[in-house]
């Protein structure tokens, strides 16, 4: 299926592993023209490198004498930033501009997490949360939705999460904000679709990106409070899905790549849990 991304301007946020790197790899491979956006420099490095020579479809037309599956260069641009920074949003979108030509794509994919029971969570920790997953998203819609809507064309997509669906106590202001999250998405919807950009969220939910599965990451925190293995605790978070496994980060990507693209023209203001059944409701 070809999902009309050849040649789109995408900027993907929190680019240089797990769901945005599996994004950005899946971007790349529909001939999307990419800016990948993270605080860690050298990981972006690392992983636009990864990205431009992953195999993905040749241009169009064209006609090589390479082996069959190999394909073009992908045009992968990197800028290191910090989403919660207030200056972030019009630097990254000037880049995207200065690199790209403009702006066509752009998914919110910053994000993290740890396990913190309600009553100990910090002001700083509360603040964090809230940057990063309304404010941070907040102005680089504002600053990107206009430049779009010149084109009368635009995909603007938020990586939300189940447990802003259904609170989870391992760290209420995550899930808050995240709640936060898809209101703001609902609301630049019904601001920008009759302008041609179409915004949209996706929920995943427990997925084995370094978020969970690193060293010292939500697995290994959750087992320490609670007092059971990491692989309980894995266990337990797959059991709790009908499919009964934790989701994939590139099972993540194929539904924002997706929402990305030309198919998904009536879709808009959508809330698209990708959580493998996590949370029991329709909405």
């Amino acid at each position: 299926m070809d999902l009309g991304l050849s040649g789109k301007r995408c900027v993907v946020t929190g680019a240089s592993r797990g769901i945005g790197r599996a994004v950005a790899r899946s971007l790349a491979a529909e001939g999307a023209r990419l800016l990948l956006v993270g605080r860690d420099a050298q990981a972006l490095t690392t992983a636009a490198a990864a990205i431009a020579t992953a195999p993905g479809p040749a241009p169009a037309g064209a006609r090589s004498a390479a082996a069959p599956g190999a394909s073009a260069r992908a045009s992968v641009e990197t800028f290191a930033a910090d989403v919660t920074d207030p200056a972030a949003a019009e630097a990254i979108v000037a880049a995207a501009q200065k690199r790209l030509g403009g702006i066509d794509v752009l998914v919110n994919n910053a994000g993290t997490s740890a396990n913190i029971p309600l009553g100990e969570l910090s002001e700083d920790d509360w603040e964090l949360q809230w940057q990063l997953n309304v404010r941070g998203p907040d102005r680089l819609m504002r600053a990107a939705a206009p430049l779009m809507a010149r084109g009368g064309w635009g995909r603007i997509v938020n990586v939300a999460s189940s447990s802003g669906k259904r609170p989870s106590g391992t760290n209420v202001a995550y899930s808050v904000t995240k709640s936060a999250q898809l209101a703001l998405s609902r609301a630049y919807a019904e601001a920008w679709a009759a302008r041609g950009v179409l915004v949209n969220a996706v929920a995943p939910g427990p997925t084995t990106s370094e978020l969970w599965m690193a060293p010292g990451g939500l697995a290994d925190q959750a087992a320490a409070a609670r007092g059971r293995t990491r692989e309980q605790v894995l266990a337990a978070a797959a059991a709790r899905t009908p499919r009964g496994s934790l989701g994939e980060p590139q099972e993540i990507a194929a539904a924002i790549v997706f929402l990305c693209s030309e198919r998904a023209a009536n879709v808009v203001g959508a809330s698209w849990s990708v959580d493998g059944g996590a949370v029991p409701s329709i909405i």
